[in-house]
């Protein structure tokens, strides 16, 4: 088989806001660093460990926008896209490279925001557990919600 993949799928926390860039012919792209952590306990001190990975995202046109506009430092989402390495040259001339991940495919997963207003809306919830379960105990979340956008 002579076909390859380029291929990433991740699932992490916002470590900024989405920062946007827009172009003169109208497109616009949103640039993010994502966080992915890996956990294991070291054997000989059996301490839990975590590691921290950073992902450089960028997310083009209408992708961007929408995370813009709904995404903040801290949520967690899921993102599907391939591997771009970027070169440029730095002031003194010298090469430097960059390893991006292309953004095709985003799923929001939780919010600061969600989070914030679970925590809030807790006591709300907790009395009006007869009316949830009258109402098919639809409980809002921002998956749910997406599920109505053309993305």
């Amino acid at each position: 088989m002579s076909g390859t993949l380029n291929k990433v799928m991740l699932i992490g926390h916002l470590g900024d806001e989405v920062k946007m860039h827009y172009f003169e012919g109208g497109g616009c792209v949103g640039r993010f660093p994502l966080a992915t952590n890996e956990t294991y306990t070291n054997k000989q001190t059996n301490e839990r460990v975590t590691n921290t990975e950073w992902h450089n995202v960028v997310v083009r046109n209408k992708g961007a926008e929408i995370c813009e506009k709904y995404l903040s430092k801290g949520d967690k989402v899921y993102i599907e896209g391939r591997l771009k390495t970027r070169k440029w040259q730095d002031d003194k001339g010298n090469d430097r490279y960059s390893t991006e991940i292309q953004c095709i495919d985003f799923t929001f997963l939780s919010t600061k925001k969600e989070s914030e207003s679970n925590t809030m809306n807790s006591t709300t919830r907790e009395t009006s557990n007869s009316t949830e379960s009258q109402s098919g105990g639809n409980k809002s979340n921002i998956s749910e919600a997406n599920d109505d956008l053309p993305f």
